[in-house]
């Protein structure tokens, strides 16, 4: 019981002590065996980093105006000549492309690099194989194999080329194990494949190259990267990162504040739950082994009466039960200690292959796993504190006869318990309401538990007054339970405290449930879906993809929508390649929100923010999707539940139909076609209108109040025509006859996996709330801890009654007697401990959820201070709810189960002996 958890704590501090990696390993990791690993800004002029590489910004700050959008991409000599002279550099591209694999496609990074070359060594590890010697060659990592269903020496094509390529061998990224990546000679597969995307009509490769440089000397130092950031180069230095330069030498944190550029520590936060936590743990161990002890203690008080018979007096009573304790706990932290070293030794690749990444080397930190032994220690110690008073306390005569005496309860315990219980509470409620937040009421909690665990054997008493009204067998349990509160009480707490953690758990997360529920916006109507490829290079697998959703699903109607194109129909909407373009709606600029137009954001005060937001222009869309101007014909409005008629007529005579008005004026829509990159967007700046030429199409506005389901714009093949635009499918809308089992939505599924396409199915069944792991796994935690108290009470309940059934059964009782006994006592005290666990659990929950309605409240009303919102248009819905069919399952299932377990594993007689006189 004390080992188990020294097992998991000293497995888990070796584990992530070992996969922290000191700064040497985590660099060559990235730099291989270079000095540094050198890459473009992409900001077009100098720019200050972090020493890390990890970060930076441009001189001046984002908001400067001379800012390039799309500075040009260096070659590998102007990188040379931007380095410092005789720097040898090995060039690294990395880009992403769609791999056919057994199963269908798979997303996959594309990389080139020689990596024969001595400085790639370290950044990956050969597993089998070889590595690739001329083109048509590639090494895949393992992660690629598995998911992709492939081995070494077979043949992978990246889909849009025109070759195959062999895989010669399988690697692994030392710090990426999950990384799904092909690796090629430089030159033979990323510009090959580009080539041929492009010929094809699709969108082309778009690598992202960084260079490993090797200079020499004490390496890239720090002089060296402010020289490379004044080029706009970013540096990732082997020298810097071993021996960073001070702050004040950090021109970016001169620039802008070093805390925005730091990941977050949440030191004080983190470390106060963790201590709760802990100190919960220790608590509910103690708790659990405390009644264990007691069981050793009352069986051996003969030998403990000898003892003092012989001239021992309570101390060295309290001596020989702590010194079990002592031994015990010392047991359990050199095996729990020894085991959980071990486990993590032989589990090795499989705990790395959990976190993601190798070890550096095992780093066995003495001291740590030396505390965390003596956390065992002192757990048992204090486990056998309560039975070791309570030995020394028996008379001699007492232990040596085998009576027990009668001892007055604590009257102070109580008293500390209620002012615990007072003041805890007071904490988590004020934390609830205050900016202290869910740490506090976290800890408020944490000791309200304590002070209702203080009050036990008070409430214990209490329940005794309910055996008035039950039959023989449970009233003798639950008296000789209050009678003998001493060990009732440690296990009806150790119940309390693991129910009480459940039922919090399950309160917050049933509330949150309901929160979810409310706040759930359907995408479309209910029983209807839609089917759309998520890539515009897939337009040719389209009609294979509706044919499958009509053959898979029960389609009552099906409306299939296309889109406009313009340029290559493979072209995906905002591509920058040259023979791409787009069509985009545009607004009359009287009919757009100044809100969003205006170019400084702090044009408009507060109060002219609110007062526009009730401006008609400036009310947002609810919904969204990814093609929000499709082509299609009356069958999508029916499927949508647009019942508007002249919609349905505008459609039908070849008139396009729009959803929001602020896009028409005088009955016509400009639809810009724009070609080519936009070379107006800028990282900085407001949004500036695309260049292009304007289509006017007269379109009919649907009427107030109808819902678009995140379209724009539908127009009819007509109106198209008319255009002299084209289209490309792009999937179906569909009204189902009933509802899609998951086997038939597996089925289509397994269809779009085989096609090799990236499309999404979406069939609206209005909100699913997920089934909870957490709060199934804690449920039968709790139930574990209840049955493991219950049976260890239930065991010193029948060590102290021994003498008394063995006169029942000299006296002729049944058999079933003690089973029944047995069983009740048990049930008694589970039933207890989760009464008082379920009230005890609810304080946390309704204090944490105090705390999230309070800061979202806060947010409301700051979004409408601010003028981003209006008063009452986003409050929040925070409810508290209790889940009682979990405390129903609790109430009922946890304590008949643990009675019956008790009554099953209860012998039916024992031996006859001779009653013990007195």
């Amino acid at each position: 019981m004390i080992a188990l958890p020294i097992v998991g704590v000293s497995a888990a501090d070796l584990t992530l002590r070992s996969a922290e990696l000191s700064p040497d390993q985590a660099v060559s990791r990235v730099v291989g065996a270079s000095d540094a690993r050198v890459s473009t800004s992409h900001a077009g002029k100098a720019v200050y980093q972090v020493p890390d590489g990890s970060q930076y910004a441009p001189v001046g700050g984002y908001d400067s105006a001379d800012v390039r959008s799309r500075p040009e991409e260096g070659s590998p000599e102007q990188m040379a000549a931007a380095l410092p002279p005789g720097a040898r550099i090995l060039k690294d591209s990395n880009g992403y492309g769609k791999v056919r694999t057994k199963h269908g496609l798979l997303d996959t990074d594309l990389r080139e690099i020689d990596l024969r070359d001595p400085l790639a060594k370290g950044l990956f590890t050969l597993d089998r194989g070889r590595l690739p010697e001329r083109s048509g060659e590639v090494v895949a990592t393992n992660a690629f194999l598995k998911d992709s269903g492939l081995f070494v020496g077979s043949s992978v094509t990246p889909r849009g080329a025109t070759s195959a390529y062999r895989i010669v061998g399988a690697y692994e990224l030392p710090n990426d194990l999950k990384k799904a990546q092909v690796t090629a000679p430089p030159g033979s597969l990323i510009g090959p494949l580009d080539k041929a995307l492009q010929s094809s009509g699709g969108s082309g490769v778009h690598p992202e190259d960084s260079y490993l440089v090797k200079v020499g000397g004490e390496g890239f130092t720090w002089n060296m990267v402010q020289a490379a950031n004044a080029k706009s180069l970013i540096v990732v230095s082997r020298a810097v990162a071993n021996h960073p330069p001070a702050d004040a030498d950090v021109p970016l944190y001169r620039q802008e504040p070093k805390q925005q550029f730091e990941h977050s520590a949440g030191g004080a936060t983190e470390m106060a739950i963790l201590a709760t936590v802990v100190g919960l743990a220790m608590l509910e161990i103690c708790l659990l082994a405390g009644p264990a002890f007691a069981v050793g203690a009352r069986r051996s008080r003969r030998q403990l009466g000898l003892v003092g018979a012989n001239g021992g007096d309570r101390r060295h009573i309290r001596s020989i039960v702590l010194s079990g304790g002592l031994v015990i706990g010392a047991a359990a932290a050199v095996s729990g200690t020894a085991i959980g070293i071990a486990l993590t030794v032989a589990l090795q690749p499989l705990l790395e292959e959990q976190l993601g990444n190798r070890f550096g080397s095992l780093d066995f930190r003495p001291l740590e796993l030396a505390g965390i032994a003596l956390l065992a220690v002192v757990t048992g110690l204090l486990s056998a504190i309560v039975p070791a008073v309570t030995a020394s306390r028996q008379t001699v005569l007492a232990s040596l006869t085998g009576r027990r005496g009668v001892r007055r309860s604590n009257r102070v315990l109580p008293v500390v318990g209620l002012v615990a219980v007072a003041v805890g509470a007071g904490i988590a409620l004020y934390g609830s309401v205050s900016d202290m937040g869910s740490a506090v009421v976290a800890g408020g909690s944490a000791l309200a538990e304590l002070g209702v665990v203080a009050l036990t054997p008070v409430l214990v008493g209490l329940f005794g007054r309910l055996g008035r009204w039950l039959p023989l067998s449970p009233r003798l349990a639950l008296r000789d339970a209050v009678r003998n509160r001493g060990r009732t009480a440690p296990a009806v707490a150790a119940v309390l405290a693991a129910v009480a953690g459940t039922v919090a758990v399950a309160t917050y997360q049933h509330s949150s449930d309901i929160q979810s529920r409310h706040e759930y916006l359907a995408d479309l109507p209910h029983g209807t879906g839609r089917l759309l490829t998520s890539e515009n290079g897939a337009y040719k697998e389209v009609p294979a993809l509706r044919e499958s959703l009509t053959k898979q699903l029960p389609v009552a109607q099906r409306a299939d929508v296309d889109r406009l194109v313009v340029g290559k129909p493979g072209c995906e909407t905002f591509s920058q390649d040259p023979a791409c373009g787009r069509a985009e709606i545009i607004t009359p600029k009287n009919q757009r929100c100044p809100l969003y137009e205006s170019p400084d954001p702090g044009a408009f005060s507060a109060e002219e923010a609110r007062r526009l937001r009730q401006d008609w222009r400036c009310k947002d869309a609810r919904r969204g999707t990814q093609y929000s101007t499709v082509v299609a014909d009356e069958k999508l409005l029916s499927i949508l539940a647009v019942t508007d008629p002249g919609a349905v007529s505008a459609l039908k005579q070849g008139r396009a139909v729009a959803f929001d008005k602020r896009q028409v004026k005088d009955g016509k829509l400009t639809l810009r076609i724009v070609t080519g990159p936009d070379d107006a967007d800028s990282f900085v700046g407001p949004a500036k209108e695309p260049v292009g030429v304007d289509k006017i199409i007269p379109v009919h506005v649907v009427a107030e109040g109808t819902e678009g389901w995140g379209l724009e714009l539908v127009l009819p093949p007509a109106a198209v025509q008319a255009t002299g635009l084209t289209t490309a499918p792009v999937g179906s809308y569909f009204a189902l006859d009933g509802t899609a089992t998951s086997e038939q939505q597996q089925r289509i599924a397994g269809d779009i996996d085989r096609m090799g396409v990236e499309a999404s199915l979406r069939i609206e069944e209005g909100y699913q709330g997920g089934d909870s792991l957490v709060l199934l796994a804690l449920s039968v935690f709790a139930g574990l801890v209840t049955i493991g108290a219950a049976g260890i009470a239930t065991g010193l309940s029948q060590a102290d009654a021994e003498a008394d059934l063995k006169t029942l059964a000299a006296v002729g009782a049944p058999p079933r007697v003690r089973r029944t006994l047995s069983g009740f006592q048990c049930g008694v005290v589970a039933l207890m401990g989760v009464v008082l666990g379920s009230a005890a659990g609810i304080l946390p929950a309704v204090g944490l959820r105090l705390t999230q309605r309070r800061e979202l409240e806060a947010l409301a009303q700051r979004a409408v201070d601010e003028g981003h919102s209006l008063a009452g248009e986003s409050v929040p819905f925070v409810p508290i709810a209790v889940p009682w069919e979990t405390l129903a399952g609790l109430l009922l299932v946890v304590p008949v189960g643990a009675a019956l377990l008790a009554a099953l594993v209860t012998r039916s007689s024992g031996a006859l002996a001779r009653r013990a006189a007195g």
